[in-house]
Parts: C-alpha cells; sequence; structure tokens
C-alpha cells in the first residue's frame, strides 16, 4: 500500500512504449470493472458519491441532475483512479485530482480518455497546490488522511484551499473498538476485502478530530456514517459514525 505522504516516480505519457499504454489502459479497466476485484471498493465509492453530489448541489443551490456542477471548481485531495473525480467532472465541474502516486495518476488520465471526460490530474501532493496558493469551490479529502504521518496539517492544508462560501468534505474511518474489528480484522483478515496491512487502526481519525483540524473558520452541516450490508453487498448510510464516515463542511464567508 503506498503511503500518500511520499511521492512515487513520475511518468511521461509521451515517452511510454506501446505496451506500457496497453497495460495502463487495461489498469484502468480493471479498476473501474464493478464485477471486477476492486468491486467492494467501486460499490462503496458509488455509495459515497451520492452523498457527495447531493450535499454539493445543496450547498451551491443546485437541481441535481445533469450539468449540476457546471462552473464549480473542486479539488479532489488523493483521487487515485479517479473515481470521485471523474464522476463529478462528469456532471460539468471543473475538477483538479491530485495523487502522490504516478500509477494512479496514469490509470486517471487513461480512463478519462477512455470515457471522454475533462478532468485536470496532477502527480504530486496537495501541498505543491496550497503553495501556488490556489484556491476552491469544493475540496475533497477522502481516505487520505489515514495514511499520513502529519494528519492535522494536512486537513488545516485542504481547508486552506477553500474559498469563502466553499465546501470541505471530508471521509475517513473513525478510531473506534468497532473499526478495529470491521475495518481491520474483518475487511482485512477474514473478508480479505484489502490487502493485510492496507490500514493502521492507530491512523484513524474521530469526527471530533476532523472538525477541530478544520478550524474555526468552517461550520459543519451534514454527517453521516457508511454501511455495508454484508447479504446485498450495497453500501448504504447510517447514524453510525462508528468505522467509516463523511463530514461536509461550510466555510464563512
Amino acid at each position: 500500500m503506498l503511503d500518500k505522504s511520499q511521492r512515487s516516480k513520475p511518468m511521461d505519457s509521451d515517452n511510454m512504449s506501446a505496451d506500457e499504454i496497453a497495460r495502463f489502459d487495461a489498469m484502468a479497466q480493471e479498476w473501474w470493472d464493478p464485477d471486477g476485484k476492486f468491486k467492494t471498493a467501486l460499490a462503496f465509492n458509488k455509495a459515497r458519491l451520492d452523498v457527495m453530489l447531493r450535499q454539493l448541489c445543496l450547498h451551491f443551490d443546485r437541481e441535481q441532475g445533469a450539468d449540476c456542477l457546471r462552473g464549480i471548481r473542486i479539488l479532489d485531495v488523493g483521487c487515485g483512479g479517479g473515481l470521485v473525480s471523474e464522476t463529478l467532472a462528469g456532471y460539468g465541474a471543473d475538477v483538479t485530482g491530485v495523487d502522490a502516486s504516478a500509477v494512479s495518476i496514469e490509470v486517471a488520465r487513461r480512463h478519462a480518455r477512455q470515457s471522454n471526460i475533462d478532468v485536470h490530474y496532477r502527480h504530486g501532493l496537495s501541498a505543491d497546490i496550497a503553495r501556488e496558493g490556489m484556491q476552491f469551490d469544493g475540496v475533497i479529502n477522502a481516505e487520505v488522511v489515514e495514511h499520513v504521518p502529519d494528519q492535522p496539517a494536512l486537513i488545516n492544508e485542504c481547508a486552506g484551499m477553500v474559498k469563502p462560501g466553499g465546501m470541505l468534505i471530508l471521509a475517513t474511518l473513525n478510531r473506534t473498538l468497532k473499526s478495529f474489528i470491521v475495518a481491520i480484522v474483518g475487511a482485512e483478515y477474514v473478508m480479505r476485502y484489502l490487502p493485510v496491512g492496507t490500514h493502521d487502526w492507530r491512523k484513524f481519525v474521530t469526527p471530533g478530530e476532523l472538525q477541530q483540524w478544520s478550524g474555526k473558520e468552517f461550520v459543519k452541516q451534514f454527517e453521516t456514517g457508511m454501511r455495508l450490508n454484508p447479504f446485498s453487498g450495497k453500501w448504504h448510510t447510517c447514524h453510525s459514525t462508528a468505522v467509516n464516515y463523511l463530514q461536509c463542511y461550510a466555510k464563512q464567508s
């Protein structure tokens, strides 16, 4: 599992062989295959995206539908293979996705091209964008904070890139006994949904910690837990934030 605080080496897609391009094209299809080995992660992402889209539309007073995010600039921190970035761009948002993994960025770029969706992907860290003074209407940090060494700094950095009146969306795993049983023992050792060692329970973050790190400029507008139905394989929102949860904050103008 990549330490998301560290960059992997960049790749120049203009200097890649035909075999390498074909390999990344295949990886892009595999990562996005709803019936493939990542189907549980894809189902989780779909359920979470439904929440994100609904909250973004409510915050920016848009009616949910085609092109409902037109004109809204969004930064997806730790975008991985582009599951969030590409989907939101499909609703018209101007999306920048950044990730420390060169492989993930190349996969995201290949899939966006295959889907004919315009997303601006960057290989690097959110700190690179913050140093450039860039700001966005919405900043998303989903399943990243539990992988970095300086967690308060990352959340503070993301918060600083949200424009006044904008939205900060955070999603991670809570540090509870239940999350250890479900997300570590169950997901990694029993069900094998994730490779063993993907997560370190000690780096899971409580909802209160996220709220504190976001800063006084932000007001929490929404919070929900996420739960997997083991029989249907579908993810649903739930009241409990004991394992997976998502928060939405509004930055005061």
